[in-house]
């Protein structure tokens, strides 16, 4: 068997994403053969033996499953909480274990994806494969906020906050009502996922977040698939890539 990443083989294994992988490994959590993993290094899967927090590895994954769920707002996008509250684990079968792609903030909504497979998360987290993400954001600005063609520009050109450049691959801007010109529908599309991306941009140019929802992950439509706040439903890989 050929030498692989042990990130990639802890991902593989459906233990978590490369990225948490190599947290775990920076930690000092992974060990190959009793000694602490390095970063980049390389194992063969079928000699080397690979623990994670005490945990041993199988070179054989277990079935590969793929949730689409419906997170509600309140709800973490994460395996576990520190602080007891609800997480998006909590909300599909827990065997397999499986783990959110990405992440929603607590106060968002919308679609996300929760699988083992290790290789599909990565590609869909990491910004050089370019997969889209939609949103639908209800933001409410100033009397005196920025015309449509502005917001639009600002997006996406992008925003420099925090030593990180923040921009939106396409926005549009609708308004909600005839009657409140100071509320307005954005529609954005990115293939970055930046910590509270959309909130931070919005905070940028003074528009309040009313409500944030992710409609769409690669060519996987929310809408499509019928679901309710707290509802999944499995599905095949091929229906997001």
């Amino acid at each position: 068997m050929a030498r692989v990443r042990v990130n990639k083989f802890i991902a593989d294994a459906g233990i978590c994403s490369r990225r948490k992988a190599d947290e775990h490994i920076r930690c000092g959590d992974v060990l190959v053969n009793g000694e602490p993993a390095v970063p980049g290094m390389k194992i063969d899967p079928a000699t080397d033996r690979v623990t994670v927090c005490g945990k041993p590895l199988s070179a054989e994954p277990e079935q590969l499953v793929y949730y689409a769920l419906y997170k509600p707002t309140g709800v973490v996008s994460t395996a576990s909480d520190p602080h007891g509250r609800p997480a998006v684990t909590d909300l599909v079968p827990n065997r397999p274990r499986v783990y959110p792609v990405g992440r929603l903030d607590i106060d968002s909504e919308g679609l996300i994806l929760l699988t083992n497979d290790g290789q599909l998360a990565h590609e869909l987290m990491h910004p050089s494969f370019e997969h889209e993400k939609e949103y639908e954001v209800l933001v409410h600005h100033p009397p005196a906020g920025l015309e449509q063609d502005r917001i639009v520009a600002i997006f996406t050109a992008g925003i420099a906050t925090d030593g990180e450049l923040l921009r939106a691959d396409q926005v549009s801007v609708g308004n909600v009502s005839q009657q409140d010109s100071n509320t307005a529908l954005l529609r954005i599309i990115l293939h970055t996922g930046y910590n509270r991306q959309i909130r931070r941009m919005c905070e940028a140019l003074g528009l309040s977040v009313i409500k944030l929802r992710r409609v769409r992950i690669g060519k996987l439509y929310l809408q499509s698939l019928g679901l309710k706040p707290g509802e999944y439903r499995e599905i095949d890989k091929a229906e997001v890539l």
